[in-house]
């Protein structure tokens, strides 16, 4: 089992929960954050730090199209993060929004570390 990311991170991007893992498996989009399902080692610790209850267990019926999402991006495209950063500046202006894969995902890597 594994914990993923799902679209509620887009454009709200907060960090709250890559400093609480222990092992590192956190990786910065440009707007979003997911977790590499081969990492981690499904401790939990990150999944109540999220504000916005945007990391569930696979397990849950709604991580299923996002875990291959949570995978590819994990793998080589977008660099570790293991340190808490300020949110965009526009994040709570997102909290809440529909369609958010859809209308603002961004497949281009954040800054990491």
């Amino acid at each position: 089992m594994t914990f993923v990311v799902t679209d509620v991170c887009i454009r709200c991007k907060l960090t709250d929960c890559v400093e609480v893992c222990p092992v590192d498996c956190f990786y910065e989009g440009e707007n979003m954050l997911v977790i590499n399902p081969d990492e981690c080692i499904d401790c939990g610790v990150c999944e109540p730090e999220c504000p916005i209850e945007a990391i569930i267990p696979d397990s849950d019926p709604r991580a299923e199209e996002w875990l291959q999402l949570n995978r590819d991006y994990s793998m080589g495209k977008w660099p570790v993060i293991t340190r808490k950063k300020d949110p965009p500046p526009d994040a709570d202006d997102f909290k809440g929004k529909a369609n958010k894969y859809k209308d603002w995902f961004s497949p281009n890597p954040g800054e990491g570390d």
